[in-house]
């Protein structure tokens, strides 16, 4: 039976090395493909239909296809130099991630996560409308149809209720808890959900940059301004700390960097394909050829210690300039300072999103911005809440700064009082 296959094959008297040797190559690399999916399956991150079995399955189609080409030794030579890329870039580039010497890794996601964002000409990203998903941990997530995170109101709901908007990054969009369990949730149930609707305009990344945009040009939701708007903000200013030359309006790294970061680009930038090949041919593309792009990239700098007065400067501005705006309007602006997961902030190190500020400085490093933030909104007469970092511990977060639904609850009850005061 096997007598035919060794003999195409090349592996039978008269030998054919030129066949032989690619068909061992791939039975070689075959054996380590088995070997890695089997790692990473027993390390339970190998998941049935997700990206990452389709990649392992396409690298198995790849070899046997270069097995049964033996006979046009080229062909098969071909297939077997994509796969060998193919499996080094993706499962060498994860190992290495495990091991703290890469940032990335080109291998496919275990399990698909499904699109939140969509391309926006001046936000750069922004929610894509009446979205229902489940996130790969388990969270339920709503968009309204109004591009908002949480759930339309009823029809003329909004004609007898006082409608409170909540603007910020991640922490405000609240990655880290499901459906009714964002602090925006929470503050709504704690106020009255018969007496006022809160608008949750929280984007991940979104800085006061965007946050002066979403002020100027979108704050009316549902045919409604608010009453009042409330800024959860410092931590995603704090990305372009130390950047020489830093554009007034972050355009040139941050912004640029959030169409990678909420993967709203059609092709390249953080999007990871089953091929690694492919995925570094797209972000060579992108890169060069994209209307999009980075005009300064901090990442391999050193990091730097001590506060930024330039980027201050610029802090301070745009929170007057949002005050502005919302006086102007007659909507009442509540400031509130950020807070981090002191637990997880610690040592040189540093988790990725602020390129050149270290772990241990970054609570120090938002401490002055919460002052300026403080001293700034004092001064106009708006109202700043000044929220105690010291009850909180690590089980209120589920990372570096996001709350976890127990956490996201006990920030809305201590903001709660203030807000309800300033909202009247």
């Amino acid at each position: 039976m096997f007598k035919p296959i060794l003999a195409y094959a090349g592996l039978r008297r008269p030998y054919r090395f030129e066949r032989a040797i690619p068909a061992l190559l791939a039975l070689l690399l075959l054996f380590v493909v088995a070997v890695s999916a089997a790692w990473l399956a027993a390390a339970d991150e190998l998941t049935a239909g997700g990206p990452r079995a389709v990649y392992f399955l396409y690298l198995l189609a790849l070899l046997i296809l270069a097995i049964a080409l033996v006979r046009w030794p080229r062909l098969a030579a071909a297939l077997l130099i994509l796969a060998l890329v193919d499996l080094s870039w993706g499962v060498g580039s994860h190992v290495l991630q495990r091991a703290g010497y890469a940032d990335a890794s080109l291998l496919p996601p275990d399990v698909a996560e499904p699109e939140r964002f969509q391309w926006h000409a001046l936000l750069q990203a922004v929610p894509i409308p009446s979205l229902r998903i489940t996130s790969p941990t388990g969270l339920a997530i709503s968009h309204t149809a109004e591009g908002t995170r949480g759930r339309d109101p009823a029809p003329h709901s909004l004609d007898r209720r006082t409608v409170v908007a909540t603007f910020g990054g991640s922490t405000t969009y609240d990655i880290g808890a499901g459906e009714g369990d964002t602090w925006s949730d929470r503050l709504g149930e704690a106020l009255g959900s018969d007496r006022t609707f809160v608008v949750n305009h929280g984007v991940p990344g979104y800085t006061t940059a965007e946050h002066l945009i979403q002020t100027t040009f979108y704050q009316v939701k549902f045919g409604k301004l608010p009453r009042c708007a409330i800024y959860y903000v410092g931590w995603n200013d704090l990305r372009n700390a130390h950047i020489p030359h830093l554009d007034p309006a972050y355009a040139d790294f941050h912004l640029p960097s959030q169409v990678d970061s909420l993967k709203v680009r059609r092709i390249g930038g953080s999007h990871v394909t089953i091929s690694p090949l492919l995925t570094m041919l797209a972000r060579f593309a992108s890169a060069n050829i994209d209307t999009v792009r980075y005009f300064a990239d901090p990442y391999g700098r050193e990091p730097v210690s001590g506060g930024d007065p330039a980027l201050e400067a610029l802090y301070q501005r745009n929170i007057r300039s949002i005050s502005a705006i919302n006086r102007e309007r007659g909507v009442a602006t509540i400031w509130v300072g950020q807070l981090v997961n002191r637990e997880r902030l610690q040592g040189d190190g540093q988790y990725g999103w602020l390129p050149l500020v270290r772990d241990r400085d970054i609570w120090p490093l938002l401490q002055r911005f919460n002052a300026i933030l403080e001293r700034t909104a004092k001064a106009l007469g708006d109202t700043y809440v000044a929220v105690s970092l010291d009850p909180f511990t690590g089980a209120d977060f589920v990372d570096q700064g996001h709350f976890s639904a127990r956490g996201s609850r006990r920030f809305a009850e201590y903001l709660a009082p203030a807000v309800r005061e300033a909202c009247r």
